[in-house]
């Protein structure tokens, strides 16, 4: 009896020290790109986009001296989504209405918008579009790549 309890206490004791060792959340890299986008009449400029994974989850924001607020914007109350390119042949959709307060004349913030990823995905920014106030739409596209290069998840 006592050989079998102290076997079954150094499997459990094995088994903690495996979850120990294991690898936390997955992680994306690189964590921050930039790119340039247009967005026709609204602006053009630098965009920075943050992203962040938990498993198959994840999520993007995006903030972006391109777009200026034209009035004062309340928080979620811009419906945003934003389409990458998926491993250099589909695309993915992240979404979301979770965007700051944005006074009048600010940059524009939006996010975290979230998607869903697989393990190994390569995900680069193609266009964003945002409905301010269910009335205003900003359709904005990518002008350069992302640097340093795609999210790969």
């Amino acid at each position: 009896m006592k050989l079998g309890i102290g076997t079954a206490l150094g499997a459990a004791g094995m088994a903690m020290g495996a979850l120990a060792l294991a690898p936390g959340a997955n992680a994306v890299t690189p964590t921050t790109a930039t790119l340039t986008a247009d967005c026709g009449t609204y602006g053009s400029g630098l965009a920075t986009l943050t992203a962040t994974q938990s498993g198959t989850s994840a999520t993007i924001t995006l903030s972006s001296g391109a777009i200026k607020a034209p009035i004062d914007v309340p928080a979620g109350s811009v419906n945003s989504t934003l389409t990458l390119s998926k491993n250099g042949s589909g695309t993915t959709t992240f979404t979301g209405s979770s965007n700051p307060a944005i006074p009048t004349g600010s940059d524009v913030t939006t996010g975290p918008l979230k998607g869903t990823v697989a393990a190994g995905d390569k995900l680069e920014a193609k266009s964003l579009k945002l409905v301010i106030f269910g009335l205003i739409t900003v359709n904005c596209t990518a002008t350069s790549a992302q640097s340093p290069g795609p999210f790969t998840f």
